[in-house]
């Protein structure tokens, strides 16, 4: 009998030639599971094994510096009379970071400085917690030293090299409501420490967010920001699982490149110039404006309700009372009670009250000197800045007293003034009654309103003023909505469109304790 070996040796030859045949047809990027492997993987070799991210469970992750390509430390050169010793990363191909770090810095600095008179120095130390798949991670912590004592701060931020954009770290979150959740399940993680307390969703407070080496989140707040400051670091760590759901897309990527460590890393091209639009606000960024009012319909009656001189005892009793009637105000804060209730400054913010400088001290502005003038609405400035992240665009002088140099140092400082159409001198009447009649009777479409936080009977008013606007269909709104775009070193008074609005101007100017 003939053997049949021929014929296998035929069968296997066609099997090969097909299989070859199958390979030379397969369209590129079709990977079966026997062939799927790393770009930069040989044949036969097992994927890439990544190496663990560093770091302490408490903390966000290490990425030793070493292993980025093209990163070199600058130190940032400051112009004033703090002390100061600031370092920054620059990275090859990332010009848009290292910028943002310098500005950031020097606004901190300044802010610091113009916060506290007995500003002595600031130092700054930076880290990495992130170097992959187009991310970095830069942590920065600075130690501030006044008359009180050293108090440690702490900032993330992230640059995504595609689009050379940096961002804040509460733009790992999807939107408010998102924050607003995190809130929440931090409170429960902190709430339970001695005194913590003013913990609101504001970009301010959460300012340095990344993950810790089991991918969990990593909250942390400066000393004394939450908690009295010899407490110091307060921090959360929140399960992965429960914050997973409120990442952006932003906090996705991050959480993948933050939780694997790093052999080597660099920023491969510079993005293309076209390609600088801005992330846009970061969750946390309350908009003064309420976009479903409109003031400028003819049908709708807009006053703004604004209280000078706060915040005071009874402030949270009335942002109560605004809240259940869905109303927003303007609060002409003073820098003095601003350092007194911080929390309170936060929680007005945080509820989409507008906040607007009536400087440290309340002094006449005309009487003052323009370095005098500017230094105490500068300290306002930067007290409500550190605790929001709120810049401020408009102001009140005391007492309703301005003439050209104090609108010459407004226009400077980018400030518009801003006086009042009805004046319920609650200062001098302490009458509830009294007070909320003068309110409701000059409540007509465009007025400003002129009231004060800081007393009882004004704060007992209110209850009436708010039900009362209420019911008649009024919508109460901040002052930049009721009056749109400002001019800086500009007076306003009311937001009634006529020509000739100023004449009565100084009718308010004599008001004792505006």
């Amino acid at each position: 009998m003939a053997p049949d070996r021929p014929l296998v040796t035929v069968a296997l030859a066609l099997a090969l030639l097909l299989g070859l045949l199958l390979m030379a047809t397969r369209p590129p990027g079709l990977l079966t599971a026997d062939t799927a492997q790393s770009a930069n993987e040989l044949p036969g070799e097992e994927e890439e094994d990544l190496p663990p991210a560093d770091g302490e469970p408490d903390g966000q992750t290490v990425v030793d510096p070493g292993a980025v390509e093209g990163l070199e430390e600058q130190e940032l050169a400051y112009d004033g009379p703090v002390s100061t010793s600031v370092t920054y990363p620059e990275l090859d191909g990332a010009e848009s970071l290292g910028e943002y770090l310098e500005h950031e810095l020097s606004a901190g600095i300044a802010a610091f400085d113009d916060a506290n008179p007995g500003a002595d120095s600031y130092e700054a130390e930076w880290n990495l917690t992130a170097a992959r798949e187009g991310l970095v991670g830069v942590r920065v912590t600075a130690t501030e030293t006044d008359s009180e004592g050293e108090r440690e701060s702490y900032a993330t931020y992230w640059y995504d090299a595609e689009r050379g954009q940096v961002h804040e770290s509460a733009h790992l979150f999807d939107g408010q409501e998102a924050l607003s959740a995190l809130n929440t399940l931090v409170h429960e993680k902190v709430g339970g420490a001695d005194e913590v307390s003013g913990l609101y969703p504001v970009s301010a407070l959460y300012d340095s967010i990344g993950f810790n080496p089991d991918g969990d989140l990593v909250v942390e707040f400066d000393a004394g920001q939450v908690a009295p400051a010899g407490q110091g670091r307060v921090h959360a760590v929140v399960d992965h699982s429960d914050v997973e759901p409120l990442l952006s897309d932003l906090g996705t990527r991050v959480h993948e490149a933050a939780t694997v460590g790093v052999d080597t890393f660099e920023v491969a091209d510079t993005p293309d110039a076209g390609n600088d639009d801005s992330p846009g606000a970061a969750p946390g960024t309350i908009d003064p404006v309420d976009e479903s009012v409109d003031c400028a319909d003819t049908e709708t009656t807009c006053v703004a309700l604004t209280y000078d001189d706060g915040p005071g005892g009874g402030t949270p009793d009335l942002l109560d009372t605004l809240d259940e009637y869905d109303a927003r105000a303007t609060f002409f804060v003073t820098g003095l009670p601003v350092q007194e209730h911080p929390e309170t400054v936060r929680c007005t913010y945080a509820e989409g009250h507008e906040l607007a400088n009536h400087t440290l001290t309340h002094p006449d502005l005309t009487g003052a000197g323009a370095e005098e003038a500017e230094r105490d609405l500068s300290a306002t400035q930067a007290l409500v800045l550190r605790e929001t992240g709120y810049d401020m665009d408009l102001m009140r002088p005391p007492y309703g007293a301005t003439d050209a140099g104090v609108a010459s140092v407004t226009e400077e400082m980018g400030l518009a003034q801003i006086l009042w159409s009805v004046d319920t001198n609650d200062w001098r009447d302490r009458e509830a009654d009294k007070v909320a009649d003068e309110a409701l009777n000059g409540a007509e479409d465009g007025a400003i309103i002129l009231m004060h936080d800081i007393h009882d009977t004004t704060i007992t008013a209110s209850e009436e003023i708010v039900r009362e606007l209420d019911s008649r269909g009024v919508e109460m709104v901040t002052v930049t909505q009721l009056l749109g775009e400002t001019e800086p070193g500009e007076e306003y008074e009311d937001g009634v469109p006529e020509e000739d609005s100023g004449e009565d101007a100084d009718d308010g100017a004599d008001s004792g304790d505006a």
